[in-house]
């Protein structure tokens, strides 16, 4: 009992280390975009791609990747994607033309669903049900950690050192992770009696129950990444002048996510996924509407609002999809990964333009337009949710 106490517990390190680390790399840049728009003397919205460029690498790979880990064991996988994206970070880190910067950080895109999207594939294929909730619980977890700790790295580590050297740090936690991953992984044996799931992509995607999940969680998204990509600017300029330390520091809010997924599902679970979309959706709009005021409170207590309304969105949507699925899951989840960094690919891509031509009260007028997707499907969803009620 002990020694599987142990095995389990090795599990769950190994799979937070690696997950940590991969999502470290792609929000690492979102503290220091007004720094990199000086150093490399390019716009706003090009600048912004150094996020965006690495979001839109995980949506297109995320399938593909998907499909290749039930073919191929997971260890060359994590492997030859950690030393990709390894890679990727190095190259930021060193060279001094933009294209090649924006290169390096769509490459660590494009390779980052090896160490995260193939992981989760490969844990549900072989753990039992009981000790699957508990290692996904760690992977979560590390998703959070991972997309804070990489703004904490990229805005605290520029002024006593450079921003490069946050890639080489990254770059280094990131290969330790795949190193321990590769030797500490256990080979793959499937549960037993699991049949083959022959639900293909085509299949889910005409599935209009399915879809509003997918464009809830494209539109929400779309909304909390760009209002993190874009606040250095709103806060660099009056009347808040911060350096680059102070930014950062407020990126701490994020840590709202750790905790509002397991609230919110119990929330799901008592009151519906319609009433909880409505609530967080209720909580993202008042939250837009705070960070309009120039006053540091009303920024903190927004952003709070907004980390806490997307999350809860967020979990609410994703139990919605796996309560509605009977097979498939694999796949559908795929599916709503590829919608969900589409949208934020979107969103930060849209909202540079928007930033530019409206400033910060444009940017937020765009955003709260957006905010109609997820309520529009919170809306069908409580139907749905009071027509099952009649019906017991």
């Amino acid at each position: 009992m002990k020694a599987e106490q142990h095995s389990s517990f090795r599990l769950q390190c190994i799979v937070f280390a690696l997950v940590s680390a991969s999502f470290t790399n792609v929000y690492i840049t979102q503290p220091v975009l007004p720094v990199l728009q000086n150093e490399f003397s390019v716009d706003m919205v090009l600048v912004s791609f150094s996020v965006s460029a690495v979001i839109l690498g995980i949506a297109l790979s995320n399938l593909p990747f998907g499909v290749l880990v039930d073919r191929v064991a997971i260890q060359p996988i994590i492997l030859n994607g950690g030393l990709m994206v390894v890679l990727g970070g190095l190259l930021c880190s060193f060279t001094e033309n933009f294209w090649f910067f924006l290169g390096g950080r769509f490459l660590q895109g494009l390779f980052i669903p090896c160490l995260t999207t193939c992981l989760a594939a490969y844990l549900a294929k072989t753990l039992p049900l009981e000790r699957l909730s508990v290692v996904m619980g760690s992977y979560v977890s590390a998703t959070v950690l991972g997309g804070l700790s990489g703004r904490l790295l990229g805005g605290w580590i520029h002024p006593p050192l450079h921003w490069r050297y946050a890639f080489v740090s990254t770059a280094l936690l990131t290969l330790v992770a795949t190193v321990v991953a590769v030797r500490g992984l256990p080979r793959a044996t499937s549960r037993e009696g699991k049949q083959p799931d022959l639900t293909g992509f085509i299949e889910l995607l005409k599935r209009w129950d399915l879809l509003r999940m997918y464009f809830c969680a494209m539109g929400s998204f779309a909304i909390f990444s760009s209002v993190f990509n874009y606040l250095p600017y709103r806060l660099i300029a009056d009347p808040f002048a911060f350096s680059t330390e102070s930014i950062t520091l407020l990126y701490l809010v994020y840590v709202v996510g750790i905790f509002i997924g397991p609230i919110s599902g119990r929330l799901s679970n008592r009151f519906g996924s319609g009433q909880t979309l409505l609530l967080g959706s209720g909580f993202l709009g008042g939250a837009l509407l705070l960070i309009l005021f120039p006053f540091l409170p009303a920024v903190i207590v927004g952003l709070l609002g907004i980390c806490g309304g997307f999350f809860t969105i967020h979990a609410a949507a994703v139990g919605s999809l796996n309560r509605k699925l009977r097979s498939g899951q694999g796949r559908a989840n795929a599916l709503y990964v590829m919608f969900y960094y589409l949208g934020g690919w979107l969103g930060i891509t849209g909202s540079g333009f928007v930033y530019k031509q409206g400033g910060w009260g444009g940017l937020v007028l765009g955003l709260l337009v957006l905010l109609l997707i997820p309520i529009g499907v919170a809306v069908v969803e409580y139907g749905r949710d009071r027509q099952i009620a009649v019906r017991s």
